[in-house]
């Protein structure tokens, strides 16, 4: 079965398909897509992954054409105008 794989950074962004075996999961997906070679920082066991919008884990199994997303941290840059917490 297809499904795709993206990854979105400040360099660029990322879409992978990829042929899988039914019942694959999240974490065989990303592994066999290749998208680690294009983002090596990328970090399964820190970051989240979700499918279609949707928080999942990296043992979930995946439908056809389901898109797995690789979020990155979000992070909060204080500029003089903020109060520091």
């Amino acid at each position: 079965m297809k499904v795709g794989v993206a990854y979105v950074t400040a360099r660029g962004q990322w879409w992978l398909e990829c042929e899988v075996e039914s019942g694959c999961t999240v974490r065989q997906a990303i592994e066999q897509s290749g998208i680690l070679r294009y983002a090596p920082e990328v970090d399964l066991q820190a970051q989240r992954v979700g499918v279609f919008g949707k928080l999942v884990k990296l043992d979930a199994p995946l439908q056809a054409n389901d898109r797995v997303e690789i979020y990155r941290p979000l992070i909060r840059c204080v500029d003089e105008d903020d109060e520091e917490d």
